[in-house]
């Protein structure tokens, strides 16, 4: 069941009010789905998101009929509605193997870590699964729901996939970047859902001249790492603390608060250039 924050959400480009009953299944055939997220009432690097939802369809072998200027055009008056200041918003597009293509936009519940997990790090976890295609932003409500129990039981903040070679690609709901040395390594783009947080920070690393690998890690060289943090829409940059029973003092680590810095920078001045909706 789809859970809405706000009293409207906009459905084949018509706002509706959560009282009125919707016509909608999140697990539609042939479907794809987006995160933004609104700071302020100003839509965070919203081209970027536009972007990759369009390349997800294209991956899967279809075409978006909506335009991006519609797409704007609805989320725009769905925060007009709502007063959405600082919330996550979703888009679901499904149905793209059909002439008539349906899609809903909506604000969900959204959480961002609080100041004491960026200070100290978050827990995570090994979960061994992969994406069929890592590239196209596909729900797998599936896949979640097993490992949002696990993470529930470790009492972890999030998960990342190990493949069956052993390597780790990517958390379950985030990129990963890990430190040893001087060198930054993280998986390669053709094994990954590219974050768009995740290539800013790419960016971010080559206009700093910090060495980046993009090359997967074994899980069996956790414990020679230095550090590690997670990037994500709602949550940034995040250091790591931990991977299972191996700690790491990544909130410590001169690379990462360095990488956070800037892009917290980068942050500013996009919204600072970006007005916020009326």
């Amino acid at each position: 069941m789809i859970q809405i924050e706000g009293k409207y959400y906009i459905l084949n480009g018509v706002i509706n009010n959560v009282e009125k009953q919707m016509n909608f299944s999140e697990n539609s055939n042939a479907s794809i789905y987006e995160v933004v997220r609104v700071i302020n009432g100003k839509i965070l690097f919203l081209e970027q998101h536009l972007e990759r939802l369009f390349k997800s369809a294209e991956i899967l072998g279809f075409k978006l009929n909506a335009s991006k200027l519609r797409i704007v055009q609805d989320i725009n008056i769905l925060i007009g509605k709502n007063n959405c200041k600082d919330i996550n918003i979703k888009l679901i597009f499904c149905d793209l193997d059909k002439e008539e293509q349906k899609s809903m936009i909506f604000c969900i519940k959204s959480y961002y870590p609080d100041e004491q997990m960026y200070e100290m790090g978050i827990s995570t976890i090994i979960y061994h699964s992969e994406r069929e295609k890592p590239n196209a932003k596909v729900g797998n409500n599936e896949l979640r729901e097993k490992i949002n129990n696990e993470l529930k039981v470790k009492n972890a903040f999030e998960a990342l996939l190990v493949n069956k070679e052993g390597l780790i690609t990517e958390g379950s709901r985030s990129n990963m970047f890990f430190i040893k040395g001087e060198f930054i390594y993280t998986a390669p783009p053709q094994n990954v859902l590219l974050g768009v947080t995740r290539n800013i920070v790419v960016d971010i690393c080559k206009r700093l001249d910090i060495k980046i690998k993009e090359i997967c890690i074994n899980e069996n060289d956790i414990y020679c790492l230095d550090g590690a943090f997670m990037t994500g829409t709602s949550v940034d940059v995040l250091p790591i603390r931990n991977i299972e029973k191996y700690n790491l003092d990544s909130a410590n680590n001169p690379i990462i608060n360095k990488i956070i810095k800037e892009y917290d920078n980068s942050v500013s001045k996009y919204l600072c250039k970006n007005k916020a909706i009326n």
